[in-house]
């Protein structure tokens, strides 16, 4: 299962070179299905259902990604998002 960082709207999964694949969920919303590692030429294909993912915010703008100054979600809403991530899966 991929970990979700829903300030950043990030799926990650722990690569064997040390670093992370990433994928955002702007790019699952998008059809993306392929999460990439920056520090070396690994990917892996993400296996999830659109009707699992959590909504983008109405003001969603790619620049907050990656940002760190991002205000965070309230504690029911982050929590909702993670119980909706937890059914998405990394195939090999």
């Amino acid at each position: 299962d991929l970990d979700y960082n829903p300030k950043t709207f990030t799926y990650t999964y722990p690569c064997p070179c040390g670093d992370k694949f990433q994928i955002t969920l702007e790019e699952l919303w998008d059809g993306e299905d392929i999460a990439t590692c920056p520090s070396c030429t690994l990917r892996i294909m993400v296996i999830y259902d659109e009707d699992d993912l959590p909504d983008l915010p109405d003001d969603f703008e790619e620049e907050e990604e990656e940002s760190d100054d991002t205000p965070g979600l309230g504690k029911k809403e982050e929590e909702e998002i993670v119980a909706k991530t937890k059914s998405l899966t990394v195939g090999a």
